[in-house]
């Protein structure tokens, strides 16, 4: 050993380094303890890069080195900092923004959030090589962030859990068709309402799990949609700041009548206050209006809608679980058929997989199929205005990113769109022209005000858990 130190000289460390880590690797494989494939970087940092001191007790002594310029000072340590951002964000915490109302009141629009890659095991980058701290897209110039001559296939790592039942979950939207890889899908963040094994089913608008009404947790704070009738006009800005109720959830349809969407106790309390006559559930959600159809893609679960259901009314559904086996039939094929396809099919390189199903319920009527992954049915708490499970069907368990852990941050740039008339304008209803579209039908071209309304920085919510 004595001569080989002399002949590599200062390469000694390196290879000894080197192979340390092949061994250890190999090791850990054997082993399966994923985790401590991450010790070979703190022996590279003893060995090599000093960046922890790791005789705490002492100071460290000073060594005269030669001085880096002032560039090499600055490209070290922006190396360092996005070596560092890159692990941290890749295999333990992430921030992510809430851009939709889907899941409101629970968690609003503005909300800033840290989600835990380790709460169900960090997955495996499947496209590893891809500019740093970015999602899909690059930054200004738009392309892609990544590429895809090297994938890994998917693999997680072990987790503090498992997710369960009322999670806050964040995971790539499955139902994709943009041709991304499932890593660089886009994200979206939904409430876990059942695990594999568990029957779905949703009567008059209650969820029903394994034929028991849904229990909420803590927290928790559904939305749906409600038709009043005031004695006289609401005040929208008022209602906002007295209730909590957004502009965009309440839509005037006649003299003094709105369909408003909000929790039951916002409800209640706008009745007792703000002279509500007549509150009742809004039940104009038919059939014709859900057909399966997600307003976000042109990919829809249940195609042409073949058992008739609607938002409030919907199943029953058994979430399928790995290694478990069913009989399909053509009756419940439209089900199971986006699974067979595109998760185990097309997305393992398997393209003849459901077209030899088909063939073989076609010609014997059922065929005995046994599910490969776990997978989850997501809902939004915001019912009736949620694109989730019930438009796009399950999440596969290879799409899981992490759970929603707390808020970091809460900005609320609500704003107030209306007229010179004062109509109140939701926000996907305003036009290029900017014109009111209630004035525009009556031949007045009365222009959109826009109003900022929102409080700003949510004090209230900061730091506190998701639930």
């Amino acid at each position: 050993m004595k001569k080989i130190k002399e002949v590599l000289g200062k390469s000694f460390t390196i290879i000894a380094f080197l192979i340390f880590t092949i061994a250890w690797s190999v090791f850990v494989y054997v082993l399966g303890g994923e985790w401590l494939y991450f010790i070979p970087l703190f022996v590279g940092d003893f060995l090599f890069w000093k960046t922890l001191n790791y005789k705490f007790w002492k100071k460290r002594e000073k060594k005269t080195k030669k001085k880096k310029s002032e560039v090499r000072s600055w490209i070290d340590a922006i190396g360092f900092a996005v070596i560092a951002a890159t692990i941290l964000r890749t295999f333990l915490i992430e921030a992510y923004t809430i851009p939709t109302s889907s899941m409101e009141k629970s968690m609003l629009i503005g909300d800033f959030l840290f989600v835990s890659k380790t709460a169900y095991g960090p997955r495996v980058p499947i496209t590893p090589i891809a500019f740093p701290l970015v999602h899909h897209t690059m930054p200004f110039v738009g392309g892609k962030s990544y590429t895809e001559k090297i994938k890994i296939p998917y693999h997680r790592m072990k987790g503090f859990g498992k997710i369960e039942r009322n999670d806050c979950v964040v995971f790539n939207w499955p139902a994709e068709r943009l041709g991304r890889p499932i890593d660089k899908k886009e994200n979206f963040v939904k409430r876990c309402v059942a695990i594999p094994g568990d029957k779905i089913e949703l009567i008059d608008g209650q969820l029903m799990i394994n034929n028991t009404l849904h229990k909420e947790p803590e927290g928790m704070k559904t939305q749906r949609k409600y038709r009043i009738k005031a004695r006289y006009g609401l005040n929208i800005k008022k209602i906002y700041k007295k209730h909590d109720i957004y502009p965009d959830d309440i839509i005037a349809i006649g003299n003094s009548e709105y369909i408003i969407n909000a929790t039951e106790d916002a409800i209640l309390d706008l009745q007792r206050k703000d002279g509500v006559r007549i509150i009742e559930k809004d039940t104009s959600i038919t059939v014709e209006k859900f057909l399966g159809l997600s307003s976000i893609g042109s990919y829809p679960f249940l195609a042409h809608n073949p058992y008739n259901w609607d938002i409030d009314n919907y199943g029953p559904i058994i979430i399928p679980k790995s290694g478990t086996t069913i009989k399909l039939t053509e009756d419940n094929l439209p089900l199971y058929m986006q699974i067979i396809r595109r998760y185990e099919g097309e997305e393992m390189d398997d393209h003849e997989k459901f077209k030899t199903i088909t063939n073989t319920i076609t010609e014997e009527g059922s065929y005995d199929y046994k599910f490969k992954m776990n997978y989850y049915w997501m809902m939004g708490d915001n019912r009736h205005n949620s694109d989730d499970s019930r438009y796009w069907g399950f999440v596969p368990e290879n799409h899981i990113v992490g759970k929603a852990l707390f808020i970091w941050m809460s900005w609320d740039n609500t704003k107030y769109y209306t007229c010179k008339s004062k109509h109140n304008i939701p926000s996907k209803e305003l036009s290029r022209d900017n014109l009111c579209p209630i004035c525009k039908r009556n031949r007045i071209n009365n222009t959109v005000i826009t109003e900022n309304i929102g409080k700003k920085i949510r004090w209230n919510r900061l730091f506190s858990s998701v639930k």
